[in-house]
Parts: structure tokens; C-alpha cells; sequence
């Protein structure tokens, strides 16, 4: 699939991973983040009105597998930086939208489980909470996070998840991000310290209200979100196979005496791990492809294709990791050394342990399996 933005990503490979080399644990460099600014990839998932490319999930997965290729941490705070821009150019009012994209496409981190409480104060919420994983949020401009709405004593008011985007400067940085991989995503933990907040900056986490773009938005943040973490899968297993091949190009294993590109034994393996990723990219495209021209065509929201979809994101990721493994352990102490081959072990493992790579997806992927069974 050819986009210009996906053109755009292939462009700047050399320079993340250049500069992907060097960081040695630091946040992504502004270098990488003005590049991907620049090349306009963090509207690839913003609805147009915005000032987005509002593009498919498949272009979106194709735009985001680049980037991770080159280096896993730059691709995975792209895609959480977009993914929330996304959300908030689709769901929230105008008024909202005016200011966070007054000056193009917002960055944005932030973790959107609801470790925050809200109680209501006029036209808006004070909010407290603390939160982890903010990807990307040394160089965010805006930092969200989840909240659950407290209602006063007495009151029959269900408690409502929201999510909502503030300035960064309205949170404290808390650091501990001490990690084996993905460590240049800089994913601090963060805290909201009793913060008023305009209810304009926030929406309902499982029933947002589709203000701007097309109908791709209604399959709401759980589904887009799996995209950028399957794009992210996608990128980093391809970059440590094409490390492993080239460095089967000149290498001799210990006790072998041909090149591993000669021995039978790992074009075998090298056949069955490529064969492997190709089959998890393909499906996943294929749950993802459904997903979208379903909500197209009806404009309703299949739960069954939801889950498809989840379980296809884990699969790819899961399955990504063992790949890498593999990978890893054919290249001998070669993987064992600084490099981009080392950098993708680490993130795919780091990725692993996501909540859109758990295995609750799995579950009810199976339970659906066995409903359709017995029909």
C-alpha cells in the first residue's frame, strides 16, 4: 500500500535509526520527533476537519509498522501520540478542538485506564489521580488520563469513565522508567493533583459521540487503539528478521563451517519465522479490514469483529515476541550485543506485557468461537 505518508515514514528511516543507535536509553531525540512533526505523521489517524490524513487502518497500520521498523520506541510513542490526537479531534466539542489544534496537530501522552477521580465544580471536573506509562510525555504538549466521574452523596447519577487532555504543565512528572526495553519512550509515571477541567476536554471512554470524520471513528478507542500496537508489533519483528538475514550474510556459527545463509538447517528456521510474521501480519489486516468496511457499510459496531480484531492485535504481538526470540537465539552472541536486533528483542518483550497483549482478548475470542460452533 503506497500513501504519501507512508512514503514520508520510508524516507526517514535512516535518520531514526540512526538516531535510535545513539540514544543509549534516552527520550526519543527532538530530532526524530521535529522529523515525524514535519512529515505530518501524527495526524495520520485525525480526522481531516482537523487537519489530519484521516486514513484507513490499513494505511494507519502501514504508517506506524514503518516508523517501529526503524526504531520501536519512536514508532510506539508515534502511535500513541496520534491515537489520542485522534480521539479528541473525532469526539471532542468544537470548542476543545479549536484551542488543542490551534497551531496543527497536538503531541499527546497519556495513560487512559481510570486511575483518576473527577467531582464535579461548575462546567467542569476537579481532577486527581496518578497514572504510569505516559509514552511519549517529554515531549507532549498535552497529557491525558482516565478518570471516573464521583458524584455527590445522594445523588442516582452512575459514575461515568471519561477520558480528558490537559497542558503538561498541569501535571507532575514523576519519572520511573527504568525498563528493559522501549526505554527511549521516556513513559513516566504521572500525577493530577486536584486540576480543573473543562468538561469541553473530555468524553465518554465507551460511548464517545463521533463529532468530526467518517464513520471509522465509531469503533471507538479500544479498536483504534489496537491498531497502533499491532503496527507497532509489525515493525519491530520485520526489522530483526532483516537484521537476522543480514547478519547470516557473513556469519560462521561455532562449530559450522559454512555461512549460516548456507546451512540448510537455518534456512529452515529463517523460512518458518518468516512464514510465521506473515501470517499474523496478514490476518490482522484482514480482522482490521473487516472491522472498518462493517462499520462503513452498517454503522453499527460488530462485537464480534471487536474481538476479532483484539485477539489478532495479540496474537501479532505475542507471537512477535517468540519470533524475535527465535531470531535472537539463531544469531548467537551476535544478538547478544549492542544493536538494532538486541533494541528489537527488548521492545517486542516490553510490548509483550501491554494490556493489548493480554490474553482477555483471547478468551472471548474462543468463547465466540464456541457460540458459532453450537449454532
Amino acid at each position: 500500500m503506497t500513501t504519501t505518508l507512508l512514503e514520508a515514514a520510508r524516507g526517514l528511516y535512516s535518520r531514526i535509526d540512526e538516531r535510535a543507535a545513539g540514544a543509549k536509553g534516552e527520550p526519543v531525540p527532538n530530532e526524530t520527533i521535529r522529523a515525524l512533526q514535519d512529515a505530518d505523521l501524527f495526524g495520520a489517524m485525525c480526522p481531516k476537519a482537523v487537519g489530519g490524513a484521516e486514513l484507513s487502518i490499513g494505511e494507519t497500520l502501514d504508517v506506524f509498522e514503518e516508523v517501529a521498523r526503524a526504531d520501536g520506541s519512536a514508532g510506539w510513542c508515534l502511535m500513541a501520540s496520534a491515537s489520542t490526537a485522534a480521539y479528541f479531534g473525532a469526539y471532542a466539542p468544537d470548542s476543545f478542538v479549536e484551542k488543542l489544534f490551534a497551531n496543527g496537530v497536538p503531541l499527546a501522552a497519556g495513560q487512559f485506564a481510570p486511575n483518576g477521580i473527577a467531582v464535579r465544580d461548575g462546567d467542569g471536573y476537579r481532577v486527581s489521580g496518578n497514572y504510569q506509562f505516559g509514552s511519549g510525555i517529554a515531549y507532549a504538549d498535552w497529557v491525558g488520563g482516565g478518570i471516573l466521574t464521583q458524584e455527590p452523596e445522594g445523588s442516582d447519577k452512575p459514575s461515568q469513565f471519561l477520558m480528558c487532555l490537559l497542558p503538561k504543565d498541569q501535571v507532575t512528572l514523576k519519572g520511573n522508567w527504568d525498563v528493559l526495553g522501549l526505554q527511549s519512550t521516556a513513559s513516566y509515571d504521572y500525577a493530577i493533583d486536584n486540576v480543573w477541567v473543562a468538561e469541553e476536554a473530555m468524553f465518554l471512554f465507551a460511548a464517545p459521540t463521533v463529532r468530526r470524520g467518517n464513520r471509522l471513528y465509531e469503533l471507538g478507542v479500544i479498536a483504534l487503539t489496537a491498531a497502533g500496537h499491532a503496527g507497532f508489533a509489525f515493525g519491530v519483528v520485520r526489522r530483526a528478521l532483516d537484521e537476522l538475514m543480514e547478519i547470516a550474510q557473513s556469519k560462521v556459527r561455532m562449530g559450522s563451517s559454512v555461512f549460516m545463509k548456507e546451512s540448510e538447517r537455518f534456512l529452515e528456521s529463517l523460512g518458518i519465522l518468516e512464514s510465521r510474521f506473515r501470517a499474523g501480519r496478514s490476518w490482522c489486516h484482514e480482522t482490521f479490514a473487516n472491522a472498518e468496511a462493517g462499520i462503513h457499510k452498517t454503522g453499527v459496531i460488530d462485537p464480534a469483529a471487536q474481538v476479532e480484531l483484539r485477539q489478532a492485535t495479540v496474537f501479532v504481538t505475542q507471537e512477535g515476541a517468540d519470533i524475535v526470540r527465535q531470531a535472537y537465539l539463531l544469531a548467537g552472541t551476535t544478538g547478544l550485543r549492542s544493536g538494532a536486533l538486541q533494541r528489537c528483542f527488548r521492545d517486542i518483550h516490553a510490548g509483550s506485557q501491554h494490556f493489548f497483549a493480554s490474553p482477555a482478548s483471547t478468551l472471548d475470542f474462543a468463547k465466540n468461537l464456541m457460540t458459532s460452533a453450537a449454532e
